[in-house]
């Protein structure tokens, strides 16, 4: 079974509700990929609402870490304005992991075949 990793935004500056919506979507996402037969991490259940508990730099570095041991990447809309999952994208890329867009609008098509493939 492959395992993927989930990188999108986590915090957000307008405050906790904005959190929890970026940890909700993670997570609904999360529960769609087990469905298409992945292993998924989920770091934003992981750790969720932990701010302050260690710096952002511990969550960072240990994600990281985590990302390191998985198949690939599915990155969800607004990746991109985030710091940590654009770090955590340009290292699976660097490491020459595949890295998916979440499109929940299309129909997943090369991640669904990536996901049966060498089960």
């Amino acid at each position: 079974m492959k395992v993927v990793y989930v990188a999108g935004p986590y915090r957000d500056k307008r405050g906790s509700w904005y959190v929890q919506q970026n940890i909700a979507r993670a997570t609904i996402v999360a529960r769609e990929l087990w469905m298409m037969g992945l292993a998924v991490i989920c770091p934003h259940a992981n750790t969720a609402m932990m701010d302050g508990e260690g710096t952002d730099d511990v969550f960072l570095k240990g994600d990281l870490e985590i990302l390191l041991r998985c198949d690939g990447v599915v990155v969800l809309p607004g990746w991109v304005k985030s710091v940590g999952a654009s770090a955590e994208a340009a290292e699976a890329r660097r490491r020459g992991m595949p890295v998916f867009q979440w499109d929940p609008n299309g129909t997943m098509g090369e991640l669904r075949k990536w996901a049966a493939s060498n089960r």
